[in-house]
């Protein structure tokens, strides 16, 4: 797409030419997040958490960098190393915080950006490769928070890490040949303590990569928006910079400064007090939990406890991958030409029912275990497969959409006629 306001980069010294010429990446930054970049005028609040998600991966790759420069990957010293980060190193107890909590907000901004993408409809084509991409982050975080979880050596850590690599095992024939490779042993040691802290410290920048993908997927068809209509002409958008940067920016600083009371004020309130005890494999906690950002997942692990055909573990294995893989099609699930929920009222009502499940989902998976969380997990894990699976579907197809806007700048302008040129390159709005 290409608009009157948005002009070419033009190097303002001598050097920046002879710069350009040879290496365009100040013209690559320019086009992709600058000023020739545009965007739709439209752009709410939720559009934010995808930036402050770049900004936690930051936070975390730098503080992470050096915390391994002070980290001991060993079975004998790993707890030792952390205490010694906490008391010794200068500033070592901020980096740890800080390095701890970032995870947990990375976390939130993330699942914020996922949910947002699911109401608005930002999977649905053109960018269900920006989506899945989306998706594969999602993925990598998981594994590398997994990884980063096990590496103080606590006591939730090392069974973390024993009741987490156990779940292939479930597969037959294959899981457990997996589970001896993962950990490199019988049971988590020295040598799955040296693979989790080298890929742990690796995923970070695969991440990294993969974003630089998910954005590059994203320039192609432009960002999605609220009312899901298309950009048809000049008026309908702005340009990245100043207008978002100067919004994302006041944001960022809001959420930073959540983040600063987090970890100076309640810096443990996340974490759970076993990982405080170092690890012992012939002391079991009363209550093995993972981080709070994965207790969704173990609820529906859980809620699988009888054999039906295959043993219920393997169940609970398979339905918790299942959970995030079937995300992967939801471009297909969802048949509706509506992108925006706000414009599909029978959707919007199922869409507060799947955040209530998945919180509730949430709670069952950091509870203790009795018959009545056990119940109540079982029912939030139907509901959740049946929303993608059945609801989902069926509302897409029998669903009558709210009228749409005729244009982006219309329900801006509430309006106002938009008299800038149509872009030939766009499609028809949904």
């Amino acid at each position: 797409m290409s608009f009157a306001w948005a002009k070419p980069y033009e190097p303002k010294t001598g050097l920046g030419r002879w710069f350009d010429e040879r290496l365009p990446l100040p013209r690559l930054v320019y086009g992709a997040i600058g000023g020739g970049y545009p965007v739709p005028r439209n752009l709410n609040y939720w559009w934010n958490f995808g930036v402050a998600a770049g900004i936690f991966l930051t936070v975390q790759i730098v503080t992470g960098i050096v915390l391994a420069m002070h980290y001991y990957a060993s079975a004998d010293g790993a707890f030792n190393s952390i205490e010694h980060i906490m008391r010794d190193v200068n500033a070592g107890w901020w980096l740890r915080y800080a390095h701890m909590n970032g995870a947990s907000f990375f976390f939130i901004v993330v699942y914020v950006h996922i949910f947002r993408g699911l109401f608005y409809g930002s999977y649905k084509a053109p960018r269900e490769l920006v989506w899945m991409l989306g998706l594969v982050i999602y993925l990598l975080m998981m594994a590398t928070a997994f990884m980063g979880y096990v590496l103080p050596w606590g006591q939730m850590s090392y069974w973390g890490a024993q009741v987490i690599t156990g779940f292939f095992s479930a597969f037959p024939v294959v899981g457990e040949p997996i589970r001896v490779w993962l950990l490199g042993g019988y049971a988590p040691d020295q040598a799955a303590l040296t693979r989790f802290f080298s890929l742990h410290y690796l995923l970070p920048f695969v991440i990294a990569a993969v974003t630089v993908l998910h954005i590059w997927a994203l320039h192609i068809p432009g960002s999605n928006n609220p009312t899901g209509v298309d950009v048809k002409t000049e008026k309908d958008t702005l340009p990245f910079h100043p207008f978002y940067t100067a919004k994302d920016g006041w944001f960022a600083g809001a959420l930073l400064f959540a983040y600063c009371v987090l970890t100076f004020f309640a810096p443990n309130y996340l974490g759970h007090p076993d990982n405080y005890i170092p690890a012992n494999p012939l002391a079991t906690p009363a209550h093995i939990v993972p981080e709070w950002y994965f207790w969704p997942f173990y609820a529906i692990l859980r809620s699988f406890t009888v054999d039906v055909i295959i043993p219920a573990k393997l169940w609970g294995v398979t339905a918790m991958f299942g959970s995030i893989l079937l995300l992967f099609f939801l471009p297909w699930l969802d048949k509706s030409p509506v992108r925006s929920g706000s414009y599909r009222p029978v959707f919007k009502r199922f869409f507060g029912l799947l955040i209530l499940d998945v919180l509730v989902l949430g709670y069952v998976g950091g509870a203790p275990i009795t018959p009545l969380n056990i119940a109540l997990g079982q029912l939030a894990t139907a509901y959740y497969f049946a929303h993608f699976l059945i609801i989902l579907p069926l509302v897409s197809k029998f669903e009558t959409p709210l009228p749409l806007p005729s244009s982006i700048s219309e329900s801006v302008l509430h309006g106002e006629k938009a008299e800038a040129a149509p872009i030939g390159q766009t499609k028809p709005a949904n």
